[in-house]
């Protein structure tokens, strides 16, 4: 496998996106909300009823911090579906297979393509994010809490495990939807694990600590090596030249 040959095909994708509204709104908007509102939340929580308690402070920025990995799990879905089935319907795609180059620097690109904007703007979002709860914070808690060890294991570790399961996803159903929004729609549902994971983390279920987020890590990799073997079987050249009409 040529790296360079991937990395051109990731490089038009990545000018093409520039020039998709939609994409740069869904992938720019997402971590906008999560990085000022979940401190915006923190701050009005933080005047009513005296406050968030100095216990209980810990475990919610925990959880708010979980956000980044759900947006790192939906971010890649509005690029890569976008990438095949996009170029699928324009009739775009099948020129591209016709040149010399393989399946895997094919996917390869493609998938450096969806999965470098969202985790760019993850970490933007992030920094963003921890600044502002220090700010809002540091006088309840007496010290600045971010950035710590969980954080690290999610911007780090979890996220991007998390950003390629999802750019995984969107290449299995991309072989099979008709059309871009579908294709978004049906990679979108990647989130619901997580958001189950967010909600159990709030009623005190399940720790988000660096131990238990190292436990989701492993299932992660595990499952995105399955679905790697998936998709490279899914995304077949000659089929796609000969039915993807």
């Amino acid at each position: 496998m040529r790296l360079s040959k991937a990395w051109i095909i990731a490089a038009k994708d990545l000018r093409i996106f520039r020039r998709n509204k939609s994409v740069l709104r869904s992938v720019i908007l997402f971590p906008l909300l999560v990085s000022i509102g979940l401190p915006l939340v923190v701050h009005f929580a933080g005047r009513q009823h005296g406050g968030i308690s100095p216990s209980v402070l810990p475990r919610v920025l925990d959880a708010f911090s979980f956000f980044f990995i759900i947006g790192a799990a939906y971010l890649p879905t509005a690029i890569a579906s976008y990438s095949l089935v996009g170029e699928k319907v324009e009739k775009s795609l099948e020129p591209l297979l016709a040149t010399p180059i393989t399946d895997g620097e094919l996917l390869l690109g493609k998938s450096i393509a969806a999965f470098l904007p969202p985790i760019a703007a993850i970490y933007i979002g992030a920094a963003v994010f921890m600044a502002l709860i220090d700010q809002l914070t540091h006088q309840t808690l007496g010290y600045s809490y971010f950035p710590n060890w969980t954080m690290g294991v999610i911007l780090l570790v979890v996220a991007p495990l998390s950003a390629i399961l999802s750019v995984q996803v969107s290449v299995i159903v991309s072989a099979r939807a008709s059309d871009v929004r579908s294709a978004q729609l049906l990679g979108g549902l990647i989130t619901l694990p997580f958001l189950a994971i967010y909600v159990a983390s709030e009623i005190g279920s399940v720790s988000l600590n660096a131990n238990n987020l190292f436990i989701i890590s492993a299932v992660i990799l595990l499952v995105d090596v399955i679905l790697f073997f998936i998709s490279t079987k899914t995304f077949q050249r000659e089929e796609i030249l000969t039915k993807w009409t």
